[in-house]
């Protein structure tokens, strides 16, 4: 498989081809991940370290589990104690992290552009976990894996991403990702909460939701981001619910075969209706996590191939 990335930092750099071959490697992971021997031996040998210095559930077990299956060995820093608490800068980090020679790199990071100064900085591949509100891209390659395997295809499909945009690398992530792949993106929530040039971003822009979900093929809610949130951006979560939470009512307004996702972790009763969330006809949500695993794996798997196959000074 050609993937000739010495970094996974965001969906922007990736062609159509990178992403098609992710998935497909992704789409052999999920079957490996049924069977009752879940092991793979593409990481042997080499060491991923997992640094988080945001708190993270879903992401950072996945990169964990992924890491183990294909049988690297795993550690994750506690960066909330760590030395950059202490006033070390992320070069010194970069510098320290050298000398332990890791192979593999995960980094979530509140600060947008974090992760990519620090691949270059180091001397092994850099996975970008979550930066700011600049990019998530394994949670698009695997909201993608989700929509493809679903669908049965991933382009020219009409896909809704409602909510909370402006504060969610999710969603920018995921809105480069499905217009490289030829879909029609539809943006849906309160002017509040949609970023600044959003018509650069080559989308539809709705307020209102039953409009904006009129014949979609997928519904992609988000979550409110109140921890990256500075001031007043919705009246009250109640009031948000009413215009913007998807119930079977706003949800009728979807092509009858339209499925609905959300990236996690749920506020049930403000973004989404619990029966919704549950509906094992409509929802993906458990998919979603299930695929996650599978992508990571199949990102690790295609950044090791081209550690192996070149000297780590290039790969700096």
């Amino acid at each position: 498989m050609a993937f000739q990335h010495a970094h996974l930092l965001g969906i922007e750099p990736l062609a159509p081809s990178d992403i098609s071959t992710i998935l497909d490697l992704s789409d052999r992971y999920v079957d490996l991940n049924r069977r009752d021997q879940k092991h793979s031996d593409a990481l042997a040998g080499l060491t991923q370290i997992n640094m988080f210095f945001e708190n993270s559930t879903r992401t950072q077990a996945s990169f964990e589990l992924a890491g183990k299956r294909l049988g690297a060995d795993v550690m994750n820093m506690a960066m909330q104690a760590s030395s950059i608490k202490k006033g070390e800068t992320l070069i010194d980090t970069a510098m320290t992290l050298n000398a332990m020679h890791p192979d593999l790199l995960v980094v979530r990071h509140p600060q947008s552009g974090a992760v990519d100064l620090l691949s270059q900085k180091v001397n092994c591949a850099v996975l970008n976990a979550g930066d700011g509100r600049h990019e998530h891209p394994t949670q698009a390659l695997l909201d993608a894996l989700t929509i493809r395997r679903a669908k049965g295809r991933l382009h020219r499909l009409s896909i809704a991403i409602c909510g909370d945009i402006a504060h969610s690398r999710v969603a920018r992530s995921n809105i480069i990702l499905l217009g490289k792949m030829e879909n029609r993106v539809r943006l849906v929530g309160p002017s509040t909460l949609m970023p600044a040039g959003i018509s650069e971003f080559g989308v539809e822009v709705f307020e209102d939701m039953r409009e904006g979900l009129r014949d979609v093929d997928v519904v992609m809610m988000l979550r409110l981001q109140r921890e990256r949130m500075d001031g007043g951006f919705i009246p009250s979560e109640r009031e948000y619910y009413h215009r913007y939470g998807l119930d079977a009512e706003k949800l009728g307004h979807a092509k009858a075969d339209a499925i609905v996702m959300h990236p996690g972790p749920m506020n049930r009763g403000v973004e989404i209706d619990g029966e919704i969330a549950d509906d094992i006809n409509r929802s993906v949500i458990q998919e979603q996590v299930e695929m996650g695993v599978a992508v990571r794996m199949a990102a690790m798997d295609l950044l090791a191939r081209n550690l192996r196959a070149k000297p780590k000074e290039v790969m700096a």
